[in-house]
């Protein structure tokens, strides 16, 4: 019977097999995942020489973009649904998808002088609130959902903004259009601290997991280094990697 060799040690086998010419690849990412997405992608090039080229935004715009042709080869959403659904719809690479990561979400504000230890800052006198759009972003529906737990919604819907992603939704509370903003725990930790702004973890038990799955697409020809990047992703210095960014890994 033939053995079923971890990832890691495929991906180190795989690598003394690298083709003499490079490859390109295009991978599609959800916007929480940006900043250790560029860094795991720029350490993969470097040991491979291949080239990853990475496109960010809402999970439901890649989605949508990939369900009309799109020629991404590869999806990192930020919802285990729609890599589902392409699934199911035919349009992946059998037994390529698995969860990659599972996120965090953080109430945050970038005035450092604001304390913020726990729900009841929603009962300020604040302006707005930056939310991500929950038909497009899972961090958006964990948002509400959070919302919901806490008996906040009511009290503070009239002040909702809306990002299209969560890196919109940053970008409200970093420019201080929003006094308070629900984002990845990802945009706003630093050597495992939140040191930008002021900013409380969500309680994991206030909203569904915010559990985030890859998958390979299909698209016109087999793609190697496809497989070579998602075993990469499942190595141990990716986990190392992405738990710095306040991610969790199975």
């Amino acid at each position: 019977m033939r053995k079923r060799l971890p990832a890691v040690v495929l991906f180190q086998l795989l690598l003394c097999m690298t083709p003499v010419h490079a490859e390109q690849i295009l991978v599609a990412v959800a916007s929480n995942f940006s900043a250790p997405m560029e860094r795991i992608a720029t350490e993969f090039e470097e040991q491979t020489g291949h080239e990853i080229n990475l496109v960010f935004g809402s999970s439901g715009r890649l989605f949508a973009q990939i369900r009309n042709g799109a020629p991404f080869q590869l999806f990192f959403s930020a919802d285990q649904e729609k890599p589902q659904q392409l699934e199911a719809a035919g349009l992946t690479v059998q037994d390529s998808r698995f969860t990659y990561v599972i996120g965090s979400l953080v109430l945050w504000s970038s005035n450092a002088a604001l304390s913020i230890d726990g729900p009841d800052i929603l009962d300020s006198e604040f302006k707005r609130l930056a939310l991500a759009n929950s038909a497009l972003a899972p961090y958006g529906r964990a948002a509400e959902e959070a919302l919901e737990f806490f008996n906040k919604t009511a009290t503070t819907r009239s002040r909702w903004v809306r990002g299209e992603n969560i890196a919109q939704t940053y970008q409200f509370v970093e420019t201080g259009n929003a006094d308070l903003g629900f984002v990845a725990m990802s945009q706003v930790l630093s050597d495992g601290k939140i040191t930008r702004g002021q900013g409380w973890v969500v309680p994991s038990d206030s909203h569904s997991p915010i559990r985030q799955d890859a998958v390979q697409i299909k698209y016109g020809r087999v793609c190697e280094v496809c497989g070579l990047y998602l075993d990469f992703m499942r190595s141990p210095r990716v986990a190392d990697i992405v738990q710095a960014y306040g991610y969790t890994v199975e």
